[in-house]
């Protein structure tokens, strides 16, 4: 899959999924979202959400002079539903931020899946501060006892795929290395594993829905919601491997790429309407 199908493909399933990652972490016994923001409260200005969905964050955030930026029209009609905001709509690989103008930047779920990468980095690195902080949440494939392996296994081997197939795959147990290479310096790269509760055969619905599988046809997923279903029964745990890395802009830096595209921008813009 191209970049361009990839982009279609992501377009539509949250087109008809808007709020499908807060729903399905809203599963785990914490929350992922409070463990990624934590080091962002009481930051001094703006704090910006790149490609951020129903904008879960910004309820971890209440106080923070947060935005939140999303390019799909449906994810940022759940949030505004929800009564979060400021919201704008965007490509995060063109952000229309201001140079310097951001204290903190945090990525929930989204580096390994936007595309460019290198390019949605160069944006984050344009409009943060130096000295700035980037927050990133990404999936782990690291650090599942033996029985979640076999969990996610049999999650695998009913859906009958062998991984998710992301674009950056790197991003995920390799992001503070994508990170550094970029241009940030890591200050911590941390490893966490959460477990979700499937309290019902419901439930088994809301898993398959999550995954980001282009090649699932729909016959396939209610096939495999029906099989998990059964297995789930009357309730099932399962292991979800994270990993929080904490970057910052160097403030002795002098690389200002695309600075002057986007000189005339402001901190906050309205909303576009879904």
């Amino acid at each position: 899959m191209d970049e361009q199908e990839w982009r279609c493909f992501i377009a539509a399933y949250h087109r008809s999924r808007a709020g499908i990652t807060e729903r399905f972490l809203a599963l785990a016994d914490a929350s992922p979202y409070a463990w990624l923001t934590e080091p962002l409260r009481g930051v001094d200005g703006p704090v910006v959400d790149l490609a951020c969905g129903s904008a879960p964050t910004r309820a971890e955030l209440p106080d923070a002079d947060w935005i939140g930026v999303d390019l799909s029209a449906a994810e940022l009609a759940e949030a505004a539903r929800r009564g979060r905001g400021p919201l704008v709509r965007a490509s995060v690989d063109d952000l229309p931020l201001a140079s310097d103008s951001a204290a903190a930047v945090c990525a929930a779920m989204c580096l390994p899946v936007v595309t460019p990468l290198p390019r949605v980095l160069a944006e984050v690195r344009r409009v943060l501060r130096p000295g700035g902080t980037l927050a990133a949440l990404v999936p782990s494939a690291s650090g599942l006892s033996p029985a979640g392996l076999a969990a996610w296994a049999r999650v695998m081997l009913t859906l009958r795929v062998a991984r998710q197939r992301w674009p950056n795959p790197q991003a995920r147990d390799g992001a503070a290395e994508v990170l550094g290479t970029a241009g940030f310096r890591v200050r911590s790269d941390e490893h966490r594993v959460f477990t979700l509760t499937l309290p019902s055969p419901e439930s088994a619905a809301l898993l398959v829905d999550a995954l980001y599988l282009p090649s699932l046809t729909p016959r396939r997923a209610e096939s495999a919601k029906r099989s998990l279903a059964r297995w789930i029964g009357q309730g099932r745990r399962i292991e979800l491997p994270l990993r929080r890395v904490l970057a910052e802009l160097p403030s002795d830096r002098t690389d200002r790429t695309h600075r002057s595209h986007h000189a005339d921008r402001t901190d906050h813009l309205p909303q576009e309407r879904p």
